[in-house]
């Protein structure tokens, strides 16, 4: 399966206003708890830091545990009081980076 992150945000809101920022990334996450066939422990490997930034400045970072479903969710809430890019970063546990970024204008 190809890792793509997926981002839903509006195109333009009002300064100062509220909106609703979501996210999913297509990730297997193995917990490292499971066994293959021959009963070989299968290799953690998961989203283990999800952060996002606007125009540069964080505006949240998350740690990742196993526990976490696989193809992670989150959505979150923020404001802005200017145009600008909002950056989106996963990072994996070999090390993988995986980025995104959506425009967003004050309108």
């Amino acid at each position: 399966m190809a890792i793509k992150p997926r981002v839903k945000v509006p195109k333009s809101v009002a300064a100062g206003e509220y909106f609703t920022v979501k996210t999913l990334i297509n990730h297997k996450m193995e917990s490292g708890q499971r066994k293959d066939k021959e009963g070989n422990k299968i290799p953690r490997k998961i989203i283990n830091l999800f952060e996002a930034n606007f125009n540069g400045e964080n505006v949240i970072t998350v740690n990742v545990e196993p526990a976490v479903s696989t193809n992670p969710f989150f959505e979150f809430q923020m404001k802005i009081e200017a145009a600008g890019d909002l950056a989106f970063k996963w990072t994996d546990d070999d090390g993988s980076v995986y980025e995104t970024s959506k425009p967003i204008a004050i309108g």
